[in-house]
């Protein structure tokens, strides 16, 4: 019974370790890039509202509004 006295472990999951580092600083490299640290101005709202357009064409888009 050898296997009495070894110990198993995982090695800790990195979520970064897949490349996700990576995507993450060239997205932040890009030139159309907003950041949410402005505020709702002209330009991030405009931007939102395409992104939903876009988004309300797919047809497995569900929309939950808190109103």
């Amino acid at each position: 019974m050898l296997f009495l006295h070894h110990k198993l472990a995982f090695a800790k999951a990195d979520p970064m370790d897949d490349g996700l580092a990576d995507d993450i600083a060239a997205e932040q490299a890009e030139a159309e890039r907003f950041e949410l640290k402005e505020q709702l101005d002209g330009r991030l709202a405009d931007e939102w509202e395409e992104i939903l357009k876009d988004a309300r064409k797919d047809p497995d888009f569900t929309f939950v509004s808190d109103e």
